[in-house]
């Protein structure tokens, strides 16, 4: 009797450690093949596209050069991009005077009309711009929704965030954003 409770005992063991190791193991994997994935790095300037916003005019990254940039990419049936997207359009109109810009990036298939009725129900206050797969791509296929890329004034990329995240840490990465790539003027 005591032997067969020694055996559960280490056979339970065993299959915690196993448990354990496969998701450390499991994690690890998942940051090698972000790391691998083409996504522009923290550091790195953020890669150059022009997309249809949906008021039928092109619009380009570069365009708002000398802002902050928080970049969304999101889609119309993604749960989480319907909880953070409110708290965009409060950072837009909290810091929009300091130099944010919001940019969302639709990325489903659902038709103009759709993600133009979604927009106007959520309040977006930003430019929503039709994503292309290319553009996907360039950010390193945006694999997951909601895909958050934070730059600089100068177009770098200082926070990428996949996921929901909290709204502390949207704000914060939007400061790191606005005091980042700016030299401040000194009086003249």
């Amino acid at each position: 009797m005591r032997r067969n409770i020694s055996v559960i005992i280490i056979v339970v063991a065993a299959i915690a450690m196993m448990l354990i190791v496969g998701k450390h193991l499991a994690r690890e994997s998942r940051r090698g093949s972000d790391a691998l994935s083409g996504a522009p790095a923290v550091g790195a300037a953020a890669p150059a596209f022009e997309l249809t916003a949906l008021d039928g005019k092109n619009m380009r990254l570069q365009d708002f050069r000398g802002k902050a940039v928080l970049l969304n990419f999101w889609a119309t049936w993604c749960e989480p991009c319907k909880i953070e997207m409110p708290w965009f359009v409060e950072l837009q109109k909290e810091y929009g005077p300091q130099g944010l810009q919001v940019i969302g990036v639709a990325m489903d298939d659902s038709g103009k009309s759709q993600i133009e009725k979604f927009a106007q129900q959520i309040g977006v206050n930003y430019p929503v711009l039709l994503g292309t797969e290319s553009v996907g791509e360039a950010y390193g296929g945006v694999e997951g929704l909601p895909t958050t890329f934070y730059l600089d004034r100068e177009g770098k990329v200082v926070a990428r965030v996949i996921g929901l995240t909290g709204r502390d840490e949207i704000e914060n990465n939007v400061k790191k954003g606005l005091n980042q790539g700016h030299v401040a003027q000194g009086p003249k």
